[in-house]
């Protein structure tokens, strides 16, 4: 990781950093807690209270409002799987896990989730950041293809591409925005240089790195656009208010620190 992105993803909540390694950590905070509770002579409702109450005081340190979900829910499930085990065949566990890494492979799993964008989130993208008819435009981490959606409603006449690193979800994409030019790659790897806007929705982690790359790549006048999380140490052009409240952060290089 380069020595810029090192030291803005330092920066980040306790919860952010190494997602999701927090997240298990926390998780077995609160099992922890369960098991002393138990320990301790406290019957099964108190000790999974415990766990549960563990759980959400941690998730406070969890940087978005999904990720402070994600780590309230980790211990009730998993409680709750526990309890039910018996009910069900070994391999059964193995399905979910063989489904989960055909949706994201291990590589991927350091950016962001499946989160699609919302309908409606970049409605307002063309009068903030106009561009010419034919502009490229690209999409990184497209997943099932609704930011490529919401791009082309606001876009009509762009050439607009997505790139997703998960062969499944690439095909899927590519079977629902046919006006796309849908690709499996690593967003990282490929050559930012070429397009007119560059979208994201990412996770905060992934923006430290998201900013150096721009900056490296995107030519003057281009246009860096995330949904939800700003980019660290730039000053935005523009923020615009979308769909349930999400911000879209607009920058546009050569950028200007903050």
């Amino acid at each position: 990781m380069p020595r810029e992105a090192a030291v803005l993803q330092a920066r980040a909540p306790l919860l952010s950093q190494g997602w999701p390694l927090p997240a298990l950590l926390a998780w077995s905070l609160a099992w922890a807690a369960h098991a002393g509770m138990l320990a301790l002579g406290a019957s099964a409702w108190l000790a999974a209270g415990a766990g549960c109450a563990s759980g959400a005081l941690l998730s406070a340190l969890a940087a978005t409002r999904w990720r402070r979900l994600i780590v309230t829910a980790g211990f009730p499930v998993s409680l709750a799987g526990v309890t039910f085990a018996g009910a069900l065949p070994g391999w059964a566990w193995l399905a979910p896990m063989a489904l989960l890494v055909l949706f994201y492979p291990l590589r991927s799993w350091r950016d962001a989730p499946f989160f699609p964008t919302p309908r409606g989130a970049l409605d307002d993208l063309t009068q903030a950041a106009p561009l010419a008819p034919g502009a490229r435009i690209v999409d990184l981490g497209c997943g099932l293809g609704d930011g490529l959606r919401a791009l082309r409603r606001a876009y009509p006449h762009a050439a607009i591409c997505g790139i997703e690193w998960s062969w499944l979800l690439r095909l899927l994409c590519a079977l629902r925005c046919r006006d796309a030019v849908v690709m499996r790659a690593d967003i990282w790897r490929v050559d930012w240089s070429g397009y007119e806007l560059v979208y994201l929705f990412q996770r905060p982690e992934s923006m430290a790195r998201a900013v150096v790359k721009a900056r490296a790549e995107l030519r003057a006048g281009s246009w860096l656009a995330s949904l939800e999380f700003e980019a660290p140490g730039l000053r935005p052009q523009c923020v615009l208010e979308g769909a349930g409240g999400r911000c879209v952060w607009l920058y546009r290089a050569p950028f200007v620190a903050r």
